[in-house]
């Protein structure tokens, strides 16, 4: 299945299916030099398949995990194409999860004021939301995401058998962004994960979500309107990835989202995340996350906007004054 995104700068393609990471070749342009960038916890042949398939390749591998997505790896993957003397005319291609991504999007928005971008993303939280969309960015001061840039991939290839390798915890990560899409967008898609039935199912629920993300991106690509609705659950979220180093990105998400939204709702997320064995609560102390808070993207002077969901399948914009906010989730935080 191909679903394009048509953007400002063009249309990409996002390529679903079995088998694509040994055609890759006949999918992307790899006829040229190709930085592959990875990290240490993808299997070294995926990777390797895509640097066998390019005219002339260069693997770069850097750590797993979230830490890696520093300005000390961005400047790795830089010196690696000046050392190499890549051109305007070479490419990148990403392989693996959100981070690897990120990081080397924003490497090819930079370099040599851009270079052509894909990715193949290989953990179902990739797959399902970060990979699509040109959001490029790595962290920096102890905060997620405070430097980046909107950068389109020429192409995205989801390939279902690359999750073959992910253990169970890693697929209940990625569905909980997922859970967000259809909390705020699709109440039927949300009854797929009511019903327990998105483990089962991953391949709809993944082909599903990447059709919301498209409809969103298309809508509003920078993030001016419309796209915000995607940050549900990420302001408390990221705040509690950015000090509980035990826990995943898709796992505190999927805590923030209980905090956005109605009684009845909060009771159904959930329960779902519970069928998926995500946790709903954190041990950690409120203080500890409230300079996490403030540093959001999302908090613009001394007011904090964020996306509730009144009834599955809806979302509205609201904003409060940061005070309020963190004095009314603070209350509930310690209940």
């Amino acid at each position: 299945m191909t679903i394009p995104v048509k953007t400002e700068f063009g249309v990409y393609d996002v390529v679903i299916g079995h088998g694509l990471l040994c055609n890759a070749n006949k999918l992307l342009n790899l006829n040229r030099k190709v930085l592959v960038v990875t990290d240490d916890g993808v299997p070294e042949v995926f990777p390797q398949s895509i640097a066998n398939q390019s005219l002339e390749s260069l693997v770069l591998v850097i750590p797993q995990g979230e830490k890696s997505k520093n300005i000390d790896n961005y400047k790795r993957i830089l010196e690696a194409l000046l050392g190499a003397d890549f051109t305007r005319s070479d490419c990148i291609v990403a392989v693996g999860g959100g981070v690897v991504g990120d990081m080397a999007g924003f490497a090819a928005a930079t370099y040599m004021r851009g270079i052509d971008f894909y990715n193949i993303p290989t953990t179902v939280l990739s797959q399902v939301d970060s990979s699509i969309g040109g959001k490029t960015a790595i962290d920096f001061g102890g905060f997620k995401n405070t430097i980046g840039a909107f950068y389109p991939p020429k192409a995205v290839m989801v390939d279902f058998d690359t999750l073959k390798t992910l253990d169970s915890r890693q697929i209940s990560n990625g569905l909980a962004e997922s859970l967000k899409m259809a909390a705020t967008c699709d109440s039927e898609l949300f009854g797929v994960f009511e019903r327990g039935q998105a483990l089962s199912e991953l391949e709809k629920v993944i082909t599903a979500s990447i059709g919301i993300k498209k409809r969103i991106v298309e809508a509003d690509e920078r993030e001016a309107g419309l796209r915000s609705l995607l940050n549900f659950g990420h302001t408390l979220g990221h705040a509690i990835e950015s000090v509980q180093t035990g826990l995943l990105h898709g796992e505190c998400i999927g805590i923030g989202m209980l905090y956005m939204c109605s009684t009845q709702v909060k009771e159904r997320i959930g329960r779902a995340l519970k069928l998926l064995n995500l946790p709903v609560d954190t041990n950690i102390e409120f203080e500890c996350i409230r300079s996490a808070i403030l540093h959001d993207k999302k908090t613009s002077g001394d007011e904090i906007k964020m996306v509730y969901v009144e009834n599955i399948g809806s979302y509205e914009f609201i904003s409060e004054k940061t005070d309020a906010f963190l004095e009314k989730t603070e209350r509930i935080w310690q209940k």
